[in-house]
């Protein structure tokens, strides 16, 4: 109950913020007068809105005026999100262009889409896919995991035996050397492990971020505290990517930049506007596919989303935002998977740093 309270307001807190940079252009108040003065800076009204300062000409004053103004706050810039939205999925790349074209009052802008969605992405996760912590084991749970344990350590145990006889005999089908110390450091992990899970008083799991030692304090330092209380060094990873996923805009924009070197016409800020609404058709996905998996859909269409929908969404929106041919959208859409795989680790490793040396 208190998940589904706390997702609640995690979406209205992203259609909050996104309404704060939302304009307000081709919006009409309703019950505005058109007439009289003001009541900001007392300049005479032509319309439903002060040509000077911007304010409405019908103000609230009542005690239900709160709730009209959370409600339009938090919702109203929704209305624009019919037209928006199907653009997004069906014909980005004509979203993409119509916007940088000057059609703002018609869609939402590519900022407000993206903050909303990142807090809808989240809420969504937290509410259905649960909290990154440590992994909580009743007696007979934990009975279940070690007997798991001892199974695949018993497996491995009686592979590495019979590469071992597989070496000693010769021939060209004697096990590698380095196949067997491969084994032998699997077993060794594995035993740790299970010794570790096994000796713990209070029943859990806990995770173990790395025991690598890097040789640079700041980070050491981090993987040390991470180590000694791993729940908290995954609340702050788990806050980091959500108080920093705008990060991955002004990290994506210079690869797409890179595509596009030789075509003068399209600068900076068209590309920050295609990635932020590619962006945002991402975290959409990410969205629906979180609830996929909590209503059980069937594996084969949640798979096929995640494997076509980038691609196809990335190559339809090259093609039409930049208006290219089908071969230079094609490559541009290969090299474009692969940059974004590399900003993806990039960022990763801004909120590992973040996360456990902030």
């Amino acid at each position: 109950m208190s998940g589904g309270i706390e997702a609640a307001g995690d979406i209205a807190t992203g259609a909050l913020l996104g309404r704060a940079v939302e304009p307000r252009a081709g919006e009409a108040a309703g019950g505005a007068h058109g007439d009289g003065l003001c009541l900001n800076c007392g300049t005479a009204l032509i319309g439903d809105y002060c040509h000077a300062c911007g304010q409405s000409g019908h103000v609230h004053r009542s005690l239900s005026s709160i709730g009209h103004d959370l409600l339009h706050g938090a919702f109203h810039f929704e209305g624009k999100i019919w037209r928006t939205l199907p653009m997004l999925v069906l014909h980005p790349g004509a979203l993409t262009r119509r916007y940088i074209a000057g059609e703002r009052a018609r869609f939402v802008s590519p900022l407000a889409l993206f903050l909303f969605f990142v807090f809808l992405m989240f809420a969504t996760i937290h509410s259905f896919g649960g909290e990154l912590e440590e992994i909580d084991a009743t007696p007979v749970a934990r009975a279940e995991r070690m007997a798991k344990f001892d199974k695949v350590i018993a497996a491995s145990e009686e592979q590495l035996k019979r590469a071992e006889q597989s070496q000693a005999k010769g021939g060209p089908d004697a096990a590698d050397a380095d196949d067997i110390a491969t084994l032998r450091t699997t077993i060794d992990g594995m035993k740790k492990t299970r010794d570790t899970f096994a000796t713990s008083k209070d029943g859990k799991e806990r995770v173990t971020f790395s025991t690598y030692v890097t040789g640079w304090p700041p980070l050491d330092k981090g993987i040390a505290k991470a180590n000694a209380n791993p729940g908290l060094a995954l609340y702050k990873l788990q806050s980091s990517a959500y108080k920093y996923s705008w990060a991955l805009i002004p990290i994506s924009v210079p690869f797409v930049a890179l595509l596009f070197l030789w075509k003068r016409r399209y600068k900076l800020y068209d590309h920050t506007i295609f990635v932020t609404y590619s962006l945002s058709f991402m975290l959409l996905l990410v969205t629906v596919f979180t609830l996929g998996l909590e209503i059980h859909a069937p594996g084969w269409i949640l798979g096929l989303m995640l494997a076509f929908g980038p691609p196809v969404h990335l190559f339809v929106q090259l093609r039409g935002a930049y208006e290219l041919r089908k071969r230079s959208a094609l490559w541009r859409t290969f090299a474009l998977s692969m940059f974004g795989f590399v900003a993806l680790m990039l960022f990763a490793v801004l909120l590992f740093g973040l996360g456990l040396m902030g």
